[in-house]
């Protein structure tokens, strides 16, 4: 088993959306890392979104840290005691106004299991109606896009997505959507 033992654990930072902390280790051939850090985030969602009509919801914001407006399909963070289906469901109604008729997980991902700990659940939602306006977060300033499913992937193979979690979730729904030939 390549199973690491933590021998201690220290927090550095514990602020709302950046955890950091430092854990001495030991591998199981003795060795001892003595520095190893890991960022505690939430688990969140991402959302292949669907229209009643074929199209598909994406979405376009500032990214600070890339310093970019990056092209991305909805997401969010997973409230505590939420569960994740639940929490895909409320934050693409508050992002773009769209309620669904169903919802099928596709993905369960880590986003950098080397560094950080928490999992990404990646869903698929069809039938997607706009019932209301969007009810956006204070630090959420986001566009909505409908794109036709040929617009969808050409999109997806020019590389116009900026997060590698938006582009597995992409391929995943159109494997199983039968879109990918």
């Amino acid at each position: 088993m390549l199973h690491w033992e933590t021998l201690s654990s220290e927090y550095l930072v514990q602020a709302p959306w950046a955890v950091l902390r430092k854990d001495v280790c030991r591998m199981p051939n003795g060795h001892v890392v003595p520095e190893y850090y890991v960022l505690e985030y939430p688990d969140w969602v991402n959302m292949v979104a669907l229209t009643a009509d074929g199209q598909f919801i994406l979405v376009r914001q500032y990214r600070h840290g890339v310093k970019q407006d990056v092209l991305e399909i909805p997401g969010g963070v997973i409230d505590p005691g939420e569960d994740a289906s639940t929490a895909a469901a409320r934050e693409l109604l508050e992002e773009t106004g769209y309620r669904f008729d169903t919802i099928e997980e596709l993905a369960t991902l880590f986003p950098n299991p080397a560094t950080a700990n928490n999992r990404t659940y990646t869903y698929l939602l069809t039938g997607g109606v706009k019932v209301q306006e969007q009810e956006l977060d204070e630090q959420e300033e986001l566009d909505v896009l409908l794109v036709s499913p040929d617009e969808l992937k050409r999109l997806l193979l020019d590389n116009q997505f900026g997060q590698a979690l938006h582009t597995a979730a992409l391929f995943y729904a159109l494997v199983k959507l039968e879109q990918l030939k």
